[in-house]
């Protein structure tokens, strides 16, 4: 099986993504790597911290070994959105094939010596562990939003400048940056646009491949536009959750009397497959 690395490098050429989807459970990875194998794409699960601490750091090891033992399915676990050393140090030492350290809330100077000791811890356990930086506050939470969550500016987007100084100082193998994106969904519906211009000149300023987080809720027009213009990951999270709860709740409703998770939770699991399905087609050109 190809490294991550391998597969990143290989969307870029072919000018496709690689789809990213946080869970929280294992109901969560199956339907996301169902989803995956049916299409025959390599797929990524990212835990946050919370999600992290609610499935186990050794049982999303174990569950990804797994699936890649079993069906030889490209699935790499990814340690979303790390806001300390240790976190990511935790992540690293268990296992994890990516890990993402979230210093935006920090100084440009603390951020870059912050992701800089991140990197070089990575690389003395295994190079082949992917370190991705973040540039630019696109907010922190995967939910339902009813305006621009505090702290984001539309104004305010990552400068190639910035970026380029940013990955020379670091290291780091990938860019989360700021280009319009912001995490969760807006109930109304209408998500801001991406900034596609600015995505191929950090691109070209950055020199590694582009992140795009908060993808959930975006016109499939941008993800296009972006991934053409040089994203080659893109992460979904608030519309497997919506799905997830919503198909819960119809399930239970409609069935007051069943007791047994199997059963219940069988439509929740397939919602959540359909939307992974969906996402990884439309980043593949499928």
């Amino acid at each position: 099986m190809k490294t991550l690395r391998e597969y990143i490098t290989d969307a870029e050429k072919r000018k496709v993504a690689i789809g990213h989807f946080n869970v929280s459970d294992s109901e969560g990875f199956g339907a996301v790597v169902n989803a995956a194998r049916a299409l025959e794409l390599p797929v990524i699960i990212g835990l946050s911290e919370g999600e992290r601490d609610f499935l186990g750091l050794r049982q999303a090891v174990a569950l990804v070994k797994a699936a890649r033992e079993e069906f030889n399915q490209p699935v790499f676990l990814n340690a979303d959105h790390s806001y300390s050393f240790d976190r990511v140090k935790e992540a690293v030492d268990a296992g994890f094939d990516a890990v993402i350290f979230d210093g935006v809330k920090l100084s440009t100077e603390e951020n870059i010596a912050a992701t800089k000791r991140c990197v070089e811890y990575a690389r003395s356990i295994n190079p082949e562990i992917l370190v991705e930086g973040e540039l630019g506050y696109i907010g922190t939470s995967s939910k339902i939003l009813d305006g621009m969550p505090e702290g984001v500016s539309p104004e305010d987007l990552t400068k190639p400048d910035t970026a380029a100084a940013f990955v020379k100082e670091t290291g780091v193998d990938m860019l989360a940056p700021s280009v319009g994106n912001v995490h969760g969904m807006f109930r109304s519906g209408r998500e801001p646009a991406l900034n596609i211009e600015l995505i191929e000149k950090l691109r070209e300023a950055a020199g590694v491949p582009l992140v795009l987080h908060g993808g959930s809720g975006t016109s499939d027009d941008d993800f296009r536009n972006a991934i053409a213009a040089g994203i080659s990951i893109v992460h979904i999270n608030t519309e497997l959750r919506l799905a997830y709860r919503n198909a819960l709740r119809k399930s239970l409703q409609e069935n007051p009397d069943e007791i047994a998770p199997y059963k219940f939770m069988r439509e929740p699991v397939k919602e959540m497959e359909g939307v992974a399905e969906s996402r990884l087609r439309l980043f593949n050109n499928l």
